[in-house]
C-alpha cells in the first residue's frame, strides 16, 4: 500500500455491497440534521465556536467523543517543555501528560499559530521539513511481504527536534490511555503507525487525525475484505474496537493578536458507533464497515507522520514523515 489512508478506500469501494449488508444503520432511527466536520471541529473549540452548532446536533456528536485528555476550554496557557516520551518516567504525571495536550511545548504552540496565520498553507508547514531524505527499511517484515506502509519509500524529520518528539508523545500517549476508554492498541504496522497531519477547514488549525486497527485480519462473516499484502499476517481482530479507530489530536488555537489563544489542544477517540452521528454523517458509505474518516473531509492534508519499528532485535520507534 503506498498510501495508508487509501487502503481502506480502495478495498472497501470493492466491497460497497458487503458493507451495505453488514451495517445496521437505520435512517428512521435519526433525524433529518445533518452533521457536517466543521460542527465536529467547532464543538472541540471555544464556547463561542461550540455555541454556533445546531444543539441537536452538538448533542448527538458530543455523545461520541471519548477524550483521552480531560477536555475544558478553560485558557489556562501554560506550556511545558517535553524532554522524554517515556510517559512512566518519574518526572511526569497524569495532570503533567494532561498539560502537554492542553499546552505543548512552545515549538508546537509556534507551529500551530503558523498553520492560522498562513491561511492555512500547507506549504507554511513543509518548509519546515529537514531536507534530508531518510530511507524508511524494513518495518516487521514489511518488506518480505511487499508491503509498503507508507505514501513514499522515504520520509523526513522536522527541522526542531521538539516537534519531532512531540509527535512520538502523542503515539504513545494514545497507547497508554487508550484503555481508558475501551480502545486497546498496539505500535505496530497492523494497528496504530500512522496519522496524517492536516489544516482543518474554515480556521486552519493544526490537528492530525491518526487511524488505529490499519489492517484487521480478513474473516469471511465480519471482515470479507481484501486489503492486499500489507494484511497478510495481521492480528488485528474485526470487533466492537473498530468503532475507536480515528483518534484526532488538534493543537491550541490562535486568536487574533499575536499572544492571544481561543482554544487549548484536544485529544479524542472519536466513537463510530453504527448507532452515533459520525457514523452516519461523516464516514463515506463505502467505508462504513471500516469506519473510516478521512483527513481531506477535516480540512487540508500536509503530510503524513507515520511512527514505525525499525528495529530488528529490539523495538526502535522512529518518526518518518511523508
Amino acid at each position: 500500500m503506498s498510501n495508508p489512508s487509501l487502503s481502506f478506500r480502495f478495498a472497501l469501494f470493492l466491497s460497497l455491497s458487503l458493507t451495505t449488508s453488514s451495517s445496521r444503520y437505520t435512517p428512521s432511527s435519526f433525524s433529518t440534521l445533518k452533521a457536517t466536520p466543521s460542527d465536529l471541529l467547532s464543538l472541540l473549540s471555544s464556547k463561542s465556536h461550540s455555541s454556533r452548532v445546531n444543539p441537536i446536533i452538538a448533542r448527538e456528536l458530543n455523545s461520541c467523543f471519548k477524550f483521552l485528555v480531560p477536555f475544558s476550554p478553560i485558557l489556562n496557557h501554560s506550556p511545558r517543555k517535553l524532554t522524554s516520551v517515556n510517559l512512566t518516567a518519574p518526572i511526569y504525571n497524569y495532570h503533567m501528560l494532561n498539560d502537554f495536550v492542553l499546552w505543548p511545548p512552545e515549538s508546537v504552540l509556534e507551529l500551530a499559530r503558523l498553520a492560522v496565520d498562513s491561511g492555512g498553507d500547507p506549504a507554511a508547514i513543509q518548509r519546515l521539513l529537514d531536507p534530508t531524505v531518510i530511507p524508511v527499511p524494513d518495518v516487521e517484515g514489511s518488506k518480505k511481504q511487499r508491503c509498503e506502509l507508507t505514501r513514499t519509500p522515504y520520509g523526513r524529520r522536522f527541522i526542531h527536534e521538539e516537534l519531532n518528539l512531540y509527535l512520538k508523545f502523542l503515539f504513545e500517549l494514545i497507547v497508554a490511555r487508550g484503555p481508558s476508554v475501551g480502545l486497546d492498541v498496539s505500535l505496530d504496522r497492523f494497528d496504530l503507525f500512522h496519522g496524517h497531519l492536516f489544516l482543518a477547514v474554515d480556521s486552519g488549525r493544526l490537528g492530525i487525525l491518526f487511524h488505529a486497527k490499519e489492517y484487521p485480519a480478513y474473516d469471511k462473516q465480519v471482515f470479507p475484505c481484501n486489503m492486499g499484502y500489507c494484511q497478510r499476517g495481521t492480528n488485528v481482530t474485526y470487533d466492537d474496537s473498530m468503532n475507536l479507530r480515528n483518534i484526532l489530536w488538534l493543537a491550541p488555537l490562535p486568536g487574533d493578536s499575536a499572544k492571544s489563544w481561543v482554544a487549548p489542544g484536544v485529544l479524542v477517540v472519536l466513537d463510530a458507533r453504527p448507532s452515533g452521528i459520525i457514523y452516519r454523517d461523516l464516514i463515506p458509505d463505502y467505508v462504513k464497515i471500516a469506519r473510516t474518516i478521512y483527513e481531506d473531509d477535516l480540512g487540508e492534508t500536509v503530510v503524513d507522520v507515520n511512527y514505525l519499528n525499525v528495529g530488528s532485535k529490539t523495538s526502535d520507534y522512529q518518526i518518518f514523515i511523508c
